[in-house]
């Protein structure tokens, strides 16, 4: 175990890179979980509008996100091919990326309201569903460019910074959300409003701290963060053969989940309120785990601008392991502990009795989470891995077909033609997820990405 520990790529240099990433993400899901927690007491509308409306929005983010985080896999490579001064340039096709998705996203706020009546939500629900959607949408390019300036950071495998940056947004928007969204300490009472708006100042105070750090004049000598400005046609349109596909699968990700939360609740009310609560515990496991992710993204990344798709193997099974190892400590909780758990989001406006059902059902899934989210931790690190060495193309493909066919559609047959219910609804969360995790990991294995160029080799 010494040379899994120690080597380049083993265990030490994936808790090098991933563990500031992890703990950062970690405050990140606190002010989600949060956000969540103050909701549900709030009341049982706010809690169930959150989820979908937050996931509606991030579907569209999250297409704009996975192109731009992108430019990560290019600072990687040029990093590890020590090409230092093509790294501005790539952080810069990255910004000017994020200018038209900004302007993209802010429009969405125009269609919200024809959107969630598709949802067929009770009319409540609904208008609290456009409200947050609405707030989030405009204020999403904040979070789309400090995502794009910390790719300066993690591709280089410096992600202290990053850590940093995240938990001052987190510090920031979690006394935010207390206040706005109760009204306390004089600031108007916004509910659901409030935690949109708390969030959003969150990401402006990201995206103006990495900002800060990144156009730094010691960055401008190695870096030409500030002289390589300019639109490289030839560098973006590769930024963009290779980031669309990268948008595309994550966007349907993102897409399926936030369907089969239409499809459920449809169900009741009671559904989708257990089914939001387990998905918003479900964070603490998963988003966490896109630190090892990207650990795993820079590792391979920087390996294959060396040349070197050996250590691109080893650095993948040293995240493979620690991914699997938190997430069983994380799933002990889950299974022993799931009472306590959902005990944190009961609503005021309901009664014991009503939140006693919730929590039946919740328990239920939460040992489904946790057996998922074993396979959850060996696909995101084949993801995190296939995308640092540039295959994309393949994931999105893999993530297409089994989102489709193996989550939305079932899940639609299942509840609005057979009526089966929740649970059999669940299964299908958790057949996608295993069988997405070993198509991954198969494509992993027989390393068709080893012949894959994402950067141009030195001089050329």
């Amino acid at each position: 175990m010494h040379p899994r520990f120690s080597a380049p790529g083993g265990v030490r240099d994936v808790l090098r890179v991933g563990l500031p990433l992890v703990l950062g993400m970690a405050s990140t899901t606190a002010m989600e979980f949060t956000d969540r927690v103050f909701l549900g007491n709030y009341s049982l509308t706010s809690i169930a509008a959150a989820l979908p409306a937050g996931l509606a929005n991030f579907v569209f983010l999250s297409f704009c996100m996975g192109v731009v985080e992108f430019a990560g896999v290019f600072v990687a490579q040029y990093t590890g091919a020590k090409q230092p001064e093509r790294v501005g340039a790539a952080l810069w096709q990255g910004l000017w990326f994020c200018l038209p998705a900004a302007a993209f996203m802010a429009c969405l706020a125009l269609i919200a309201p024809a959107l969630f009546a598709l949802a067929g939500h009770p009319a409540e629900v609904q208008a609290q569903e456009v409200a947050y959607f609405s707030i989030l949408s405009k204020g999403s390019g904040l979070a789309l460019t400090g995502m794009c300036l910390s790719t300066f950071f993690s591709g280089r495998g410096l992600t202290k910074s990053v850590m940093l940056v995240n938990m001052a947004g987190a510090m920031l928007n979690i006394p935010l959300d207390y206040l706005l969204i109760f009204g306390k300490c004089g600031f108007p009472e916004l509910g659901i409003r409030g935690a949109a708006y708390a969030t959003c100042a969150s990401w402006g105070v990201n995206f103006l701290l990495f900002a800060l750090l990144v156009f730094r004049r010691e960055h401008e000598r190695c870096y030409l963060v500030r002289s390589a400005w300019r639109f490289d046609r030839e560098l973006f349109l590769r930024f963009l053969r290779f980031g669309l596909p990268g948008g595309v699968q994550f966007a349907m990700d993102i897409l399926g989940f936030t369907l089969f939360l239409f499809v459920v609740g449809s169900l009741g009310a009671e559904s989708l309120a257990a089914t939001n609560i387990v998905f918003s515990i479900n964070g603490l496991v998963f988003l966490p785990m896109i630190g090892m992710s990207v650990a795993a993204s820079v590792l391979v990344g920087q390996a294959q601008g060396a040349r070197d798709p050996d250590r691109a193997v080893f650095a993948n099974m040293s995240a493979l392991y620690v991914s699997l190892a938190y997430t069983l400590f994380l799933d002990f909780f889950l299974v022993f502990f799931p009472r306590e758990l959902l005990a944190l989001f009961r609503p005021q406006d309901i009664s014991l009795e009503q939140f006693q059902a919730i929590q039946d059902t919740g328990v239920v899934l939460l040992r489904m989470v946790a057996v998922y989210c074993l396979f959850d931790a060996v696909g995101i690190i084949q993801y995190g891995s296939l995308r640092g060495a540039g295959d994309t193309r393949f994931v999105m493909l893999a993530m297409l077909a089994t989102s489709l066919g193996i989550l939305v559609l079932p899940t639609w047959l299942m509840v609005r033609v057979l009526g089966w219910g929740l649970y059999p609804a669940w299964a299908c969360v958790l057949t996608y997820i295993a069988g997405l995790a070993v198509i991954l990991r198969l494509r992993f294995m027989r390393g068709a990405w080893r012949r894959l160029k994402v950067i141009e080799t030195a001089g050329a």
